[in-house]
Protein backbone atom coordinates (compact mmCIF):
# COMPACT_ATOMS: atom_id res chain seq x y z
CA UNK A 1 0.00 0.00 0.00
CA UNK A 2 1.05 3.59 -0.57
CA UNK A 3 0.51 6.58 1.77
CA UNK A 4 -3.11 7.65 1.78
CA UNK A 5 -4.44 4.20 0.89
CA UNK A 6 -7.83 3.39 2.41
CA UNK A 7 -7.96 1.61 5.74
CA UNK A 8 -10.01 -1.43 6.78
CA UNK A 9 -13.33 0.38 6.26
CA UNK A 10 -12.31 2.39 3.22
CA UNK A 11 -11.43 5.62 5.05
CA UNK A 12 -8.19 7.40 4.07
CA UNK A 13 -5.34 7.19 6.56
CA UNK A 14 -2.83 9.91 7.29
CA UNK A 15 0.62 8.51 6.38
CA UNK A 16 1.92 9.26 9.90
CA UNK A 17 -0.94 7.24 11.42
CA UNK A 18 0.39 4.19 9.58
CA UNK A 19 3.81 4.35 11.26
CA UNK A 20 3.98 2.30 14.47
CA UNK A 21 6.65 4.66 15.78
CA UNK A 22 3.94 7.35 16.01
CA UNK A 23 2.24 5.36 18.78
CA UNK A 24 5.01 5.71 21.35
CA UNK A 25 5.04 7.70 24.55
CA UNK A 26 7.22 8.02 27.61
CA UNK A 27 6.01 6.39 30.81
CA UNK A 28 8.03 6.34 34.05
CA UNK A 29 8.02 2.80 35.51
CA UNK A 30 6.49 4.05 38.75
CA UNK A 31 3.33 4.99 36.85
CA UNK A 32 2.58 1.31 36.11
CA UNK A 33 0.12 0.15 38.77
CA UNK A 34 1.36 -2.93 40.60
CA UNK A 35 -1.60 -3.26 42.98
CA UNK A 36 -5.30 -2.50 42.63
CA UNK A 37 -6.94 0.21 44.70
CA UNK A 38 -8.90 -0.93 47.74
CA UNK A 39 -12.12 0.41 46.19
CA UNK A 40 -12.71 -0.44 42.54
CA UNK A 41 -14.57 2.74 41.62
CA UNK A 42 -12.11 5.04 43.42
CA UNK A 43 -9.85 5.04 40.36
CA UNK A 44 -9.42 8.26 38.41
CA UNK A 45 -11.29 8.77 35.16
CA UNK A 46 -9.89 10.93 32.38
CA UNK A 47 -12.73 12.09 30.13
CA UNK A 48 -11.74 12.88 26.52
CA UNK A 49 -14.09 14.70 24.18
CA UNK A 50 -13.03 13.20 20.88
CA UNK A 51 -14.60 16.05 18.90
CA UNK A 52 -12.81 18.93 20.62
CA UNK A 53 -9.94 17.15 22.38
CA UNK A 54 -11.10 18.65 25.68
CA UNK A 55 -10.14 16.84 28.89
CA UNK A 56 -11.86 16.54 32.26
CA UNK A 57 -10.53 14.81 35.38
CA UNK A 58 -13.06 12.84 37.40
CA UNK A 59 -13.42 9.69 39.48
CA UNK A 60 -14.83 6.46 38.10
CA UNK A 61 -17.61 6.68 40.67
CA UNK A 62 -18.78 9.79 38.75
CA UNK A 63 -19.65 7.68 35.67
CA UNK A 64 -23.46 7.68 36.20
CA UNK A 65 -23.47 11.47 35.93
CA UNK A 66 -21.31 11.39 32.80
CA UNK A 67 -23.41 8.94 30.81
CA UNK A 68 -26.79 9.87 29.32
CA UNK A 69 -30.15 8.36 30.21
CA UNK A 70 -30.87 5.93 27.40
CA UNK A 71 -27.24 5.00 26.80
CA UNK A 72 -26.66 1.27 26.36
CA UNK A 73 -23.62 0.11 28.34
CA UNK A 74 -22.18 -3.13 26.94
CA UNK A 75 -19.84 -5.18 29.13
CA UNK A 76 -17.75 -8.32 28.61
CA UNK A 77 -18.63 -10.95 31.20
CA UNK A 78 -15.79 -13.36 30.38
CA UNK A 79 -14.12 -14.76 33.48
CA UNK A 80 -10.35 -15.11 33.96
CA UNK A 81 -9.23 -18.58 35.00
CA UNK A 82 -5.94 -19.48 36.75
CA UNK A 83 -4.27 -20.40 33.47
CA UNK A 84 -0.65 -20.14 34.65
CA UNK A 85 0.81 -23.44 35.78
CA UNK A 86 4.17 -23.40 37.56
CA UNK A 87 6.19 -26.56 38.05
CA UNK A 88 9.48 -28.35 37.56
CA UNK A 89 10.70 -30.31 34.60
CA UNK A 90 11.18 -33.98 35.22
CA UNK A 91 14.72 -33.47 33.94
CA UNK A 92 15.25 -30.65 36.46
CA UNK A 93 14.64 -26.91 36.42
CA UNK A 94 11.63 -24.64 36.73
CA UNK A 95 8.99 -24.42 34.02
CA UNK A 96 5.88 -22.41 33.25
CA UNK A 97 2.80 -23.34 31.20
CA UNK A 98 0.20 -20.76 30.15
CA UNK A 99 -2.99 -22.47 29.01
CA UNK A 100 -4.47 -20.67 26.01
CA UNK A 101 -6.90 -22.78 23.99
CA UNK A 102 -8.66 -25.95 25.09
CA UNK A 103 -9.04 -29.12 23.01
CA UNK A 104 -11.22 -31.64 24.82
CA UNK A 105 -11.04 -32.53 28.49
CA UNK A 106 -7.31 -32.58 29.07
CA UNK A 107 -5.53 -31.22 25.95
CA UNK A 108 -4.61 -27.55 25.46
CA UNK A 109 -2.60 -25.25 23.27
CA UNK A 110 -0.24 -23.41 25.61
CA UNK A 111 2.72 -21.09 25.80
CA UNK A 112 5.64 -22.80 27.55
CA UNK A 113 8.89 -21.66 29.14
CA UNK A 114 11.72 -22.46 28.72
CA UNK A 115 10.63 -23.26 25.18
CA UNK A 116 13.94 -24.76 24.07
CA UNK A 117 13.88 -27.34 26.83
CA UNK A 118 10.20 -28.22 26.62
CA UNK A 119 10.04 -30.16 23.40
CA UNK A 120 7.79 -33.12 22.55
CA UNK A 121 7.83 -35.67 25.35
CA UNK A 122 8.96 -33.29 28.09
CA UNK A 123 7.03 -33.57 31.36
CA UNK A 124 6.46 -30.81 33.91
CA UNK A 125 5.30 -31.76 37.41
CA UNK A 126 2.83 -29.19 38.77
CA UNK A 127 1.71 -30.91 42.00
CA UNK A 128 1.33 -34.45 43.36
CA UNK A 129 -0.87 -36.30 40.88
CA UNK A 130 -0.80 -33.40 38.40
CA UNK A 131 1.70 -33.09 35.56
CA UNK A 132 1.83 -31.73 32.03
CA UNK A 133 3.31 -33.48 28.99
CA UNK A 134 4.36 -31.53 25.90
CA UNK A 135 3.09 -33.35 22.82
CA UNK A 136 4.43 -31.09 20.06
CA UNK A 137 3.75 -27.81 18.29
CA UNK A 138 0.19 -26.56 18.10
CA UNK A 139 -1.31 -26.75 14.62
CA UNK A 140 -2.20 -23.05 14.74
CA UNK A 141 1.49 -22.12 14.64
CA UNK A 142 1.59 -22.89 10.94
CA UNK A 143 -1.14 -20.32 10.22
CA UNK A 144 -0.53 -16.66 9.32
CA UNK A 145 -2.20 -15.61 12.57
CA UNK A 146 0.12 -17.77 14.68
CA UNK A 147 2.34 -16.53 17.47
CA UNK A 148 5.75 -14.96 17.05
CA UNK A 149 8.69 -17.38 16.98
CA UNK A 150 9.70 -16.32 20.52
CA UNK A 151 6.42 -17.57 21.98
CA UNK A 152 5.14 -20.48 19.86
CA UNK A 153 2.15 -22.45 21.08
CA UNK A 154 2.62 -26.11 22.00
CA UNK A 155 0.01 -28.82 22.28
CA UNK A 156 0.12 -30.13 25.85
CA UNK A 157 -1.79 -32.76 27.78
CA UNK A 158 -2.74 -32.73 31.45
CA UNK A 159 -1.67 -35.90 33.25
CA UNK A 160 -3.97 -36.39 36.22
CA UNK A 161 -4.24 -39.19 38.75
CA UNK A 162 -7.80 -39.19 40.04
CA UNK A 163 -8.22 -35.44 39.63
CA UNK A 164 -10.81 -33.53 37.62
CA UNK A 165 -9.01 -31.32 35.04
CA UNK A 166 -10.91 -28.13 35.87
CA UNK A 167 -10.61 -28.70 39.60
CA UNK A 168 -6.86 -29.31 39.27
CA UNK A 169 -6.36 -26.11 37.27
CA UNK A 170 -8.50 -24.14 39.70
CA UNK A 171 -6.60 -25.45 42.71
CA UNK A 172 -3.02 -25.35 41.43
CA UNK A 173 -3.13 -22.68 38.72
CA UNK A 174 -2.02 -19.09 39.22
CA UNK A 175 -3.72 -15.87 38.15
CA UNK A 176 -2.11 -14.88 34.82
CA UNK A 177 -1.18 -11.32 35.80
CA UNK A 178 0.22 -9.21 32.95
CA UNK A 179 4.01 -9.24 32.48
CA UNK A 180 4.31 -5.60 33.58
CA UNK A 181 2.92 -6.48 37.04
CA UNK A 182 6.27 -7.42 38.50
CA UNK A 183 5.19 -9.48 41.48
CA UNK A 184 3.83 -12.91 42.18
CA UNK A 185 0.07 -13.31 42.19
CA UNK A 186 -1.69 -13.52 45.56
CA UNK A 187 -5.01 -15.08 46.64
CA UNK A 188 -6.54 -11.59 46.53
CA UNK A 189 -5.87 -11.37 42.78
CA UNK A 190 -8.30 -14.22 42.16
CA UNK A 191 -11.13 -11.86 43.00
CA UNK A 192 -9.62 -8.48 42.16
CA UNK A 193 -8.32 -9.40 38.67
CA UNK A 194 -11.93 -10.18 37.79
CA UNK A 195 -14.96 -8.05 37.03
CA UNK A 196 -17.87 -8.21 39.46
CA UNK A 197 -20.09 -9.49 36.63
CA UNK A 198 -17.67 -12.15 35.31
CA UNK A 199 -19.38 -15.48 34.55
CA UNK A 200 -18.13 -17.59 31.63
CA UNK A 201 -14.63 -18.96 32.31
CA UNK A 202 -12.15 -18.61 29.46
CA UNK A 203 -9.91 -15.50 29.53
CA UNK A 204 -6.20 -15.49 30.27
CA UNK A 205 -6.27 -11.71 30.78
CA UNK A 206 -8.97 -9.59 32.36
CA UNK A 207 -11.12 -7.21 30.30
CA UNK A 208 -9.63 -4.56 32.53
CA UNK A 209 -11.91 -1.61 31.76
CA UNK A 210 -14.58 -3.53 33.66
CA UNK A 211 -12.49 -3.88 36.83
CA UNK A 212 -13.66 -0.44 38.01
CA UNK A 213 -17.34 -1.36 38.30
CA UNK A 214 -19.02 -2.28 41.57
CA UNK A 215 -22.49 -3.66 42.20
CA UNK A 216 -23.48 -0.30 43.70
CA UNK A 217 -22.19 1.61 40.67
CA UNK A 218 -24.15 -0.66 38.33
CA UNK A 219 -27.28 0.03 40.42
CA UNK A 220 -26.67 3.78 40.16
CA UNK A 221 -26.25 3.51 36.38
CA UNK A 222 -29.53 1.64 36.17
CA UNK A 223 -31.25 4.31 38.27
CA UNK A 224 -29.81 6.94 35.90
CA UNK A 225 -31.62 5.24 33.02
CA UNK A 226 -28.53 3.59 31.52
CA UNK A 227 -29.40 0.20 30.03
CA UNK A 228 -26.86 -2.63 30.17
CA UNK A 229 -26.17 -5.64 27.95
CA UNK A 230 -23.49 -8.33 28.20
CA UNK A 231 -21.39 -10.11 25.60
CA UNK A 232 -18.54 -12.61 26.01
CA UNK A 233 -15.09 -12.37 24.45
CA UNK A 234 -12.40 -14.62 25.91
CA UNK A 235 -9.19 -12.61 26.01
CA UNK A 236 -6.01 -14.32 24.80
CA UNK A 237 -2.34 -13.54 25.47
CA UNK A 238 -2.06 -11.62 22.21
CA UNK A 239 -3.53 -8.61 24.02
CA UNK A 240 -0.05 -7.95 25.46
CA UNK A 241 1.88 -8.55 22.25
CA UNK A 242 3.50 -5.42 20.79
CA UNK A 243 3.01 -4.47 17.16
CA UNK A 244 6.22 -5.56 15.42
CA UNK A 245 5.55 -4.26 11.91
CA UNK A 246 6.31 -0.73 10.78
CA UNK A 247 3.05 -0.28 8.86
CA UNK A 248 0.11 -0.78 11.25
CA UNK A 249 -2.07 -1.96 8.35
CA UNK A 250 0.10 -5.09 8.19
CA UNK A 251 -0.43 -6.02 11.84
CA UNK A 252 -2.31 -9.23 12.60
CA UNK A 253 -3.78 -10.47 15.89
CA UNK A 254 -4.56 -13.95 17.10
CA UNK A 255 -8.26 -14.85 16.78
CA UNK A 256 -10.32 -14.78 19.96
CA UNK A 257 -13.73 -16.46 20.46
CA UNK A 258 -16.78 -14.38 21.29
CA UNK A 259 -20.50 -14.85 21.88
CA UNK A 260 -23.28 -12.33 21.31
CA UNK A 261 -26.32 -13.45 23.35
CA UNK A 262 -29.73 -12.88 21.80
CA UNK A 263 -30.62 -10.25 24.42
CA UNK A 264 -27.50 -8.24 23.67
CA UNK A 265 -28.14 -8.33 19.92
CA UNK A 266 -31.71 -7.15 20.39
CA UNK A 267 -30.70 -4.39 22.82
CA UNK A 268 -27.96 -3.08 20.52
CA UNK A 269 -30.18 -3.09 17.44
CA UNK A 270 -32.93 -1.30 19.34
CA UNK A 271 -30.52 1.33 20.71
CA UNK A 272 -29.10 2.06 17.26
CA UNK A 273 -32.57 2.24 15.71
CA UNK A 274 -33.63 4.72 18.39
CA UNK A 275 -30.50 6.86 18.03
CA UNK A 276 -29.16 6.00 21.49
CA UNK A 277 -25.45 5.60 22.17
CA UNK A 278 -23.78 2.23 22.63
CA UNK A 279 -21.07 2.67 25.26
CA UNK A 280 -18.55 -0.18 25.06
CA UNK A 281 -16.70 -1.15 28.20
CA UNK A 282 -13.26 -2.04 26.92
CA UNK A 283 -11.50 -2.84 23.68
CA UNK A 284 -12.66 -6.46 23.92
CA UNK A 285 -16.31 -5.44 23.84
CA UNK A 286 -15.58 -3.01 21.02
CA UNK A 287 -13.94 -5.66 18.84
CA UNK A 288 -16.75 -8.15 19.47
CA UNK A 289 -19.49 -5.66 18.62
CA UNK A 290 -17.80 -4.31 15.50
CA UNK A 291 -17.02 -7.87 14.34
CA UNK A 292 -20.58 -9.10 14.80
CA UNK A 293 -22.33 -6.45 12.70
CA UNK A 294 -23.65 -7.78 9.42
CA UNK A 295 -23.71 -5.88 6.13
CA UNK A 296 -27.11 -4.37 6.94
CA UNK A 297 -25.90 -3.06 10.29
CA UNK A 298 -27.66 -5.60 12.50
CA UNK A 299 -25.80 -7.34 15.30
CA UNK A 300 -25.60 -11.09 14.72
CA UNK A 301 -26.29 -13.21 17.77
CA UNK A 302 -24.38 -16.43 18.44
CA UNK A 303 -20.79 -17.59 18.54
CA UNK A 304 -17.95 -16.25 16.45
CA UNK A 305 -14.25 -15.59 16.34
CA UNK A 306 -12.56 -12.29 15.66
CA UNK A 307 -9.13 -11.37 14.36
CA UNK A 308 -10.26 -7.79 13.70
CA UNK A 309 -7.46 -5.21 13.82
CA UNK A 310 -8.81 -1.71 14.41
CA UNK A 311 -6.47 1.08 13.30
CA UNK A 312 -7.00 4.72 12.25
CA UNK A 313 -9.20 4.76 9.19
CA UNK A 314 -11.60 2.21 10.69
CA UNK A 315 -15.24 3.30 10.57
CA UNK A 316 -17.00 2.45 13.83
CA UNK A 317 -20.57 1.39 13.15
CA UNK A 318 -21.69 0.11 16.57
CA UNK A 319 -19.77 1.90 19.32
CA UNK A 320 -20.51 5.54 20.14
CA UNK A 321 -18.49 5.94 23.36
CA UNK A 322 -15.76 3.90 25.00
CA UNK A 323 -14.69 3.20 28.57
CA UNK A 324 -11.12 1.91 28.60
CA UNK A 325 -7.89 1.75 30.57
CA UNK A 326 -4.55 3.21 29.47
CA UNK A 327 -2.64 1.00 27.05
CA UNK A 328 0.95 0.08 26.27
CA UNK A 329 2.95 1.98 23.65
CA UNK A 330 2.97 0.36 20.20
CA UNK A 331 0.12 -2.00 21.12
CA UNK A 332 -2.94 -3.00 19.12
CA UNK A 333 -5.10 -1.60 21.94
CA UNK A 334 -3.52 1.83 21.61
CA UNK A 335 -4.16 1.62 17.86
CA UNK A 336 -7.83 0.92 18.58
CA UNK A 337 -8.37 3.90 20.90
CA UNK A 338 -6.43 6.09 18.47
CA UNK A 339 -8.77 4.98 15.72
CA UNK A 340 -11.73 5.89 17.92
CA UNK A 341 -10.60 9.31 19.18
CA UNK A 342 -7.64 10.32 17.00
CA UNK A 343 -3.99 9.49 17.57
CA UNK A 344 -2.86 13.02 18.41
CA UNK A 345 -5.70 13.61 20.86
CA UNK A 346 -5.17 10.26 22.58
CA UNK A 347 -1.43 10.76 22.95
CA UNK A 348 -1.96 14.31 24.23
CA UNK A 349 -4.35 12.90 26.83
CA UNK A 350 -1.77 10.25 27.78
CA UNK A 351 0.91 12.92 28.18
CA UNK A 352 -1.36 14.86 30.50
CA UNK A 353 -2.21 11.70 32.46
CA UNK A 354 1.49 10.97 32.98
CA UNK A 355 2.08 14.54 34.11
CA UNK A 356 -0.75 14.37 36.63
CA UNK A 357 0.27 11.02 38.07
CA UNK A 358 -2.45 8.73 36.71
CA UNK A 359 -1.90 5.01 37.27
CA UNK A 360 -1.44 3.01 34.07
CA UNK A 361 -2.45 -0.39 32.66
CA UNK A 362 -4.50 -3.26 34.06
CA UNK A 363 -4.71 -2.21 37.72
CA UNK A 364 -4.54 1.48 36.83
CA UNK A 365 -6.98 4.30 36.09
CA UNK A 366 -9.50 4.65 33.28
CA UNK A 367 -10.64 6.86 30.42
CA UNK A 368 -14.02 7.73 28.97
CA UNK A 369 -13.82 8.60 25.27
CA UNK A 370 -17.01 10.20 24.00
Amino acid sequence: MTPGDPGPAGEPIDPLDREIGAYDYSLPPERIAQEPLADRDASRLLVLDRTTGGLAHRRFSDLPGLLRPGDLLVTNRSRVFPARLLGRRAAGGEAEILLVRRHGADAWDAMVRPGRRLRAGAVVVIAPGFAVRVEGPAAADAEPLGHTPSTPLRRIRLLLRGLDPDAAIERHGHVPLPPYVRRADTPADRERYQTVYARERGSVAAPTAGLHFTADLLDRLRARGVERAEIILHVGPGTFRPVEVRDVLEHRVDPEPFTIPEGAAVACDRARAEGRRIVAVGTTTTRALESALDASGHLREGDGETDLVIVPGFRFRAVGALVTNFHLPRSSLLLLVSAFAGRERVLAAYTEAVRLGYRFYSYGDAMLLE
